[in-house]
């Protein structure tokens, strides 16, 4: 299935969950906030979210500094 991160498109197996593609991405759960179709995504709905075709993911970094 085809899914979009943060405007590039990437292919990923069916069932994949938002856990798993974060955990590809080497991406810190804690530290980010998924906004998936246009609705943020809880960290507790990580695990139990299947990423489906044509999804539309944006992952927004938290950095720190002044």
């Amino acid at each position: 299935m085809r899914v979009t991160v943060n405007g590039e498109d990437r292919e990923l197996p069916e069932g994949t969950t938002l856990s798993e593609l974060l955990a590809q991405l080497g991406v810190n759960r804690a530290a980010v906030v998924v906004e998936r179709n246009g609705r943020v995504v809880g960290r507790e709905e990580h695990d139990a979210v299947c990423l489906g075709h044509r999804d539309r993911l944006e992952i927004v970094r938290f950095v720190a500094g002044g």
